[in-house]
């Protein structure tokens, strides 16, 4: 029972029964889609690579919570060298005047392509974003670094730092 009890209260301050006037201006957007390019792997001399990747993430399903603005995101990433990494997670935004502080942590399933052996089909990637509101449009500019590893579970984890440049816009 006093799980149960425990449960119902951390539900109730991570989603809050009312909305604010804020959130229903974010309802009126559904999708935000954050279409990005950069280099994969930049700290390794021999395996680093130039990638794109897409990444959606639906409006409707923002909270707010005591740690920010969450929402979960779905996305994909290629590299020149065939390694792909298709990923679900969730996000927090912070919201700094024009700026944008998005940090968001997503587990993947890695395929390595020709490009950089990571040890494991499951890797996790943690990534920091920071991004400028343009004027009108509801679109963005940002920048992002990440990091993708297996926490241990492969034979080998070298990981692998990445960094990207990002547009976003909401539709």
């Amino acid at each position: 029972m006093k799980i149960l009890k425990s449960l119902f209260v951390l539900i109730l301050f991570t989603f809050p029964l009312t909305t604010t006037s804020e959130e229903i201006k974010m309802k009126d957007k559904s999708t935000e889609l954050n279409v990005y390019t950069g280099m994969f792997d930049f700290s390794d001399n021999g395996k680093r690579s130039t990638l794109i990747g897409i990444q959606h993430q639906n409006e409707n399903l923002r909270r707010n919570s005591f740690i920010g603005n969450l929402s979960p995101i779905t996305g994909a990433m290629l590299t020149a060298d065939n390694a792909s990494y298709f990923y679900t997670g969730v996000q927090a935004e912070y919201t700094l005047g024009v700026l944008n502080l998005t940090p968001s942590f997503a587990p993947g399933y890695y395929n390595k392509g020709d490009g950089k052996d990571l040890g494991h089909s499951l890797e996790f990637k943690s990534e920091v974003q920071i991004s400028l509101e343009l004027p009108k449009n509801n679109s963005q500019l940002g920048f992002s670094y990440n990091h993708i590893s297996n926490a241990s579970l492969g034979d080998k984890n070298p990981g692998a730092n990445s960094y990207s440049f990002n547009f976003l816009q909401q539709f």
